[in-house]
């Protein structure tokens, strides 16, 4: 679908990122200072320790690292904070509040309790500071509450605070969860610095949408396991990766935004998901997608998979815009998904629907969904289809197809600027005007993958564990290596009940 950047491949996997792997100095630093003041992770630690934590703060959010007490750097942060995406500045305070150095308290009371020093000596300097208001003739009626108000305040205000930072950062701890997102930022810490040294419209799209994959990332972590969560998680490190090559695309891109991150890129060996360490799920995580409700129209969604080795594929998808048609009871259709194999019916124009089906599936990843438009693409912009066959002609057939319910399809009302992406190519742009603002908006590849990437999920929910069938009678493919040969052989009684489905 998308060039793989020119960037020589790494000879290994990339390694795990250490604590400020762009100022080694300051790790330095800091563990000088924990060791001096807390205490650091050794053999005599349990459970009840309190650990001091050394946090390192990104754009993104922020990390923490405990202390080994045998001076080696970590490789897995206790704890990764996440904020939200679209931050306003009051909103970017939340890391730095939350990671502050936690309160000295008082034990006080029986049974035991506690109270903050903080509050312990406001409340002994308000009392004073009480006294000398009063002796000066300072209404009672204003000094007392004032005398009390004040500790009070020192007590409670920052856990009230604490809950109001909390709504806009997202914070995952375990081994296990920390280890897989840190994966991830990595990744966006490639499209952070690349932003930040540009003012390209794209890399900055591309930074705003890591950091929303990011945050529904940890969402995933914080709320359900690695094992449970695993086929989301692969998705979402799909389009980060999808990201980050187009990133190293972009003419200017160099190797200095992120050594680490383009190294994790370029890996074409690296397993996607959080298993390891997890146990891995019983079933083929490529099979396995994100569920989703309907696609509505009137609002911007936002997969195309990683390119695969130069061989037929199963399980392709051909993405295909079409005139709008109204069904009973439902809404615009304007977009189709259709199974590749179903080029192969005898309905669709032959041998034209043969021919665009081996041109589809070469090279693909397994649950591809490849959008008519990059076809074009490849074949230099459409100057080579005469050489494929009529695409028109197989478009109508196949839409004829769906229609009467010859096959399964995955029907959609995209709405009008997602609609506008797919039919266009894959480094294509967009421009669009609002009518009420005269604003001019720019939408390319960043956009276009994740109108993919939500009809990637849409489908998952549409197929609900089946396959869209393809039809009956299918002619063999023009390749068949790699492909079954009983492919969409399955009796159509057995999927009529659930062919077209709107979005």
């Amino acid at each position: 679908m998308t060039n793989r950047p020119h960037t020589p491949p790494p000879t290994a996997t990339a390694q795990r990122e250490h604590p400020f792997a762009r100022d080694p100095g300051r790790w330095e630093k800091e563990r000088s200072r924990a060791v001096r003041t807390g205490h650091v992770r050794d053999h005599t630690c349990s459970a009840a320790c309190e650990l001091v934590l050394v946090h390192e703060h990104t754009l993104w959010g922020w990390l923490a690292w405990t202390v080994p007490g045998d001076g080696t750097p970590p490789e897995i942060p206790c704890q990764i904070g996440v904020l939200t995406p679209a931050a306003r500045r009051l909103q970017r305070l939340a890391p730095r509040w939350l990671t502050r150095r936690p309160a000295q308290r008082i034990a006080v009371g029986t049974p035991p309790g506690s109270l903050r020093f903080a509050a312990a000596a406001i409340a002994l300097i308000s009392l004073l500071a009480g006294l000398v208001a009063i002796r000066h003739e300072v209404p009672l009626d204003v000094a007392l509450p004032a005398m009390l108000l004040a500790p009070l305040l020192a007590e409670h205000l920052p856990d009230w605070l604490d809950t109001q930072a909390r709504e806009h950062v997202r914070i995952v701890e375990g081994d296990i969860a920390c280890r897989y997102l840190q994966r991830l930022t990595v990744l966006q810490t490639l499209l952070l610095q690349a932003a930040a040294g540009s003012h390209r419209y794209e890399l900055h799209r591309s930074a705003e949408a890591g950091q929303s994959l990011l945050w529904d990332a940890a969402g995933l972590l914080q709320t359900r396991d690695t094992c449970s969560a695993s086929a989301d998680l692969i998705a979402l490190e799909r389009l980060m990766l999808e990201l980050a090559h187009q990133v190293a695309q972009t003419p200017g891109y160099t190797a200095q935004h992120g050594a680490a991150g383009a190294n994790q890129v370029c890996d074409p060996g690296r397993p996607l998901g959080p298993n390891p360490p997890g146990p891995r799920p019983t079933t083929d995580p490529a099979a396995r997608r994100v569920p989703n409700p309907p696609l509505q129209k009137g609002t911007l969604p936002m997969n195309q998979p990683e390119p695969g080795p130069a061989l037929p594929a199963v399980d392709v998808y051909l993405l295909f815009a079409h005139e709008p048609y109204y069904p009973p009871d439902a809404q615009e259709i304007n977009t189709s998904v259709v199974a590749a194999s179903s080029l192969l019916h005898p309905c669709v124009r032959q041998p034209d629907g043969a021919r665009i089906h081996d041109r589809l599936v070469h090279g693909r990843q397994p649950g591809e969904i490849v959008p008519l438009s990059t076809l074009t693409h490849e074949l230099g912009g459409g100057a080579r289809w005469p050489e494929v066959g009529d695409w028109e002609a197989a478009i109508q057939d196949l839409l004829r197809l769906v229609r009467d319910r010859d096959c399964d399809a995955l029907s959609l009302g995209l709405p009008d600027i997602a609609r506008a992406l797919v039919c266009a190519g894959p480094h294509s742009e967009i421009r669009a005007v609002d009518p009420t603002s005269g604003e001019h908006r720019a939408y390319g590849p960043a956009e276009r993958i994740e109108v993919l990437a939500v009809v990637g999920r849409h489908l998952a929910w549409a197929e609900a564990g089946s396959r869209l069938w393809p039809g009956n009678g299918l002619l063999p493919p023009i390749n068949p290596a790699g492909l079954p040969a009983a492919s969409g052989q399955e009796p159509h009684a057995t999927r009529s009940g659930r062919t077209s489905r709107s979005g």
